[in-house]
């Protein structure tokens, strides 16, 4: 097009009368002469003004609103929002002064349009099957969808002769990719179908021309023989008095060209390169009835492939489309498909805008599918006004869920309330656990940031981030919820364990062996619930080891000592004796304890639990009973350290008859049945007892504690033996504490 102001001005107006005669609008209407004032002052300065295709954008959206008025409806809002959109998008755009002058259903539309156009600088995204949801999440209304489509169809015809290579490979990949399938999901077949054929002849000319060119040699030879098979068809229909019409047409060239690739076979190979359609026009009640009346005559005629047989007249598609289709022989053993369908289910399939959505393999979502059949029930209700009765259809069908892109137009779908965190946490957990904000759209934000569908988001990070508990209140997705617990444990864990190591550290310098009972009975007073809760506070120093020493040392003390109020004793007030057959230059003396020893009040302890036979020590407790412990015990170092004058060198009188509690642990494969024969051995000695039993499984080793009453550690020592001997046993010792 010409950059002359006085020729593009002609140009316009020629557009111009014919879009007014599409809509029946007269010169002197209101509608029309605001519109041509803005059309003639964007033709004064049309050779500076371009849209971002190279053409001049009056010109682009009058051929889009005639277009549209031709292949969709004379819609008077719809036509003008276009063409407004055209001339004004490049301004400061005042919905307020486009409603006060056009109306709000006009500004709407205007609105929508300018909205979606944001998303093209988003451009890698576009193939993205998110940008059909957000496309329509952004538009807010169906018309705009539709607008978009056929101006798409508009830019595809005009760009045939552009010199911008890329250009075209640009927008003929938008059009394969989006617009296509947005038109065949519509039902707006025929728009669908050109665009797929200029796509192909833009990005692949050489199949494009050889198709275009074999179907134009052999069109002569198409049309007689296509004639050839309707005529004894027609003839019979003739006599069965249906009122019908019968046509033959092409596939299109891309369709063509995808079952070639698909079958691998040359254009000669196929044998659906065309189908006939037989259409009757009948009663609503009599459709089914003289459908099949028609299959069977075509049927009797030519012989029908069964295995082809496509009956979508008994069951519909879901998206409302019926049909019979069947493949028949015809002359020279050619098959032929043949679709057999009602005026009204014609109608649907090549007018409606909902008939073919989902057709031949388009995926279907739940929300959609209902959207969509709204959609088709209204453009089945009749033709005359369909734009207005959808105009308060919104496409907002996707507002629980929210599209956002990364700085490299990846497009991402996400709940709605979804944050920072979440699109973090759905990048990559790395990326989500070093999470520190994110800049939105040129503008940093917090982790908290709750996200807006268009959203460009790039997650910032640093490696002194760490996920906290908190987050879990400021997340909306699973992913992002399950990672941060499993982070957060993670962290605690290791945390745990450097604690833990601190701890021993420190017991270990203080020279005292820590046991775990009484370490727990001391966190409790310290105001913990958990050990590991202890040993996170202990590694975040959040708590003083000399603190918990003490409180330690304290809680020995008081289960050695006990809480009667008693005096404290000394060793020497005890009555000592001799032990018999004890070497004569041996002046130690001895606390001996036994059942044939009377007048002795003494306990032994839990802490080490010791057994007939064991090198045993007394301590004297405050309530003037003698704890009798493990020589070897852990808290034995401590008293004596620290209560030498109470401790008293202990031995045993003679056997005792009553049982002794021991600990055993045991270490083994986890076979079936280990543990039966563990227990076995224990319950087959009549001098011991099974008195509880522990067992816990990691992969295919186990680890057990069982608890035994026996009579002496000599017993012990044979049940330990005899244990060990098992076959999958790995390991057996007795627990000191």
């Amino acid at each position: 097009m010409t950059n002359d102001p006085s020729f593009l001005l002609q140009q316009l107006d020629s557009l111009s009368q014919e879009l007014k005669a599409v809509l029946g609008v007269h010169d002197g209407d209101e509608d029309a002469r605001r519109v041509r004032a803005l059309i003639h002052a964007a033709a004064q300065d049309g050779e500076e003004k371009t849209d971002i295709y190279g053409f001049n954008p009056a010109a682009h959206q009058l051929g889009t609103a005639l277009l549209l008025c031709r292949l969709i409806a004379p819609d008077r809002n719809m036509a003008v929002a276009t063409v407004l959109y055209g001339l004004c998008k490049n301004e400061d755009f005042n919905a307020a002064d486009v409603a006060r002058g056009w109306g709000d259903d006009v500004a709407k539309l205007m609105q929508g349009l300018l909205r979606v156009s944001q998303l093209y600088d988003k451009r890698a995204a576009v193939r993205d099957e998110n940008f059909q949801k957000l496309l329509l999440a952004f538009a807010d209304d169906i018309r705009v969808i539709i607008i978009m489509i056929v101006d798409r169809l508009w830019l595809m015809r005009a760009i045939n002769h552009s010199e911008d290579a890329q250009l075209i490979t640009d927008i003929s990949q938008e059009s394969r990719y989006l617009y296509a399938p947005l038109a065949h999901r519509l039902g707006l077949y025929a728009i669908k179908s050109e665009l797929e054929d200029l796509s192909l002849k833009y990005l692949n000319r050489n199949a494009y021309r050889q198709i275009a060119d074999k179907l134009h040699e052999t069109k002569e030879t198409r049309d007689a023989y296509v004639a050839r098979f309707i005529a004894p068809i027609r003839k019979a229909l003739e006599v069965s008095r249906l009122n019908f019409e019968i046509k033959g047409r092409t596939k299109s060239i891309n369709s063509i060209w995808n079952k070639m690739r698909k079958q691998g076979v040359d254009l000669n190979g196929m044998y659906d390169l065309f189908a006939i359609r037989i259409i009757i026009d009948t009663e609503n009640e009599w459709e089914k009835r003289d459908c099949w009346v028609a299959y069977s005559i075509v049927t009797d005629i030519y012989t029908a492939n069964t295995a082809r047989l496509k009956d979508w007249i008994t069951i519909p598609k879901s998206n409302g489309y019926e049909s019979l289709h069947i493949t028949v022989k015809g002359p020279e053993d050619k098959w032929v498909e043949v679709q057999i369908r009602t005026k009204r289910m014609d109608e649907v399939a090549e007018r409606g805008l909902a008939a073919h959505w989902k057709y031949k393999g388009i995926k279907s979502e739940g929300d959609l599918d209902m959207w969509m059949n709204s959609v088709r029930e209204v453009l089945e209700a009749g033709s005359e006004g369909q734009m207005e009765l959808i105009r308060n259809m919104n496409t907002n069908i996707y507002d629980k869920e929210v599209f956002v892109f990364t700085p490299k137009g990846d497009l991402f779908k996400l709940p709605l309330g979804a944050t920072v965190l979440d699109f973090a946490f759905a990048i990559h957990t790395k990326v989500g656990c070093s999470c520190a904000g994110a800049i939105i759209d040129g503008k940093n934000q917090r982790l908290y940031y709750r996200l807006k569908s268009g959203d460009t988001v790039e997650v910032l990070t640093s490696s002194n981030q760490s996920p906290k508990l908190d987050w879990l209140n400021h997340v909306v997705t699973s992913k992002a919820r399950n990672k941060i617990r499993q982070a957060v444990n993670e962290v605690r864990m290791r945390q745990a364990d450097m604690g833990k190591e601190l701890l021993h550290r420190r017991f270990k310098n203080r020279k005292l062996e820590i046991d775990e009972a009484t370490l727990s009975r001391s966190l409790k007073r310290l105001g913990f619930k958990t050990m590991t809760d202890f040993l996170v506070a202990v590694h975040d120093e959040r708590i003083d080891v000399n603190a918990v020493i003490q409180a330690y040392e304290e809680q020995v003390s008081r289960q050695e000592e006990g809480s009667g109020a008693a005096p404290q004793g000394a060793a020497q007030d005890f009555v000592l004796r001799d032990v018999p057959g004890k070497d004569e230059n041996h002046h130690d003396d001895i606390l001996v304890i036994g059942d044939d020893v009377k007048g002795i009040n003494y306990r032994l302890s839990k802490c080490c639990n010791p057994i007939f036979g064991d090198k045993i020590l007394g301590f004297v407790a405050s309530d003037g009973a003698i704890k009798i412990h493990r020589a070897d015990c852990g808290n034995v170092k401590h008293l004596r350290d620290r209560y030498p004058y109470r401790m008293i060198k202990t031995a045993w009188s003679g056997k005792i008859g009553a049982q002794f509690a021991a600990t055993l642990r045991v270490v083994g494969k986890d076979d079936i049945g280990i543990v039966a024969n563990i227990t076995s051995v224990i319950n087959k000695s009549t001098d011991a007892q099974l008195r509880s039993i522990n067992i816990q499984s990691q992969g295919n080793m186990f680890e057990g504690f069982l608890v035994v009453g026996v009579s002496s550690i000599a017993l012990l020592d044979e049940l330990i033996g005899k244990i060990k001997s098992l076959r999958g046993v790995h390991e057996v010792s007795r627990r000191t504490n």
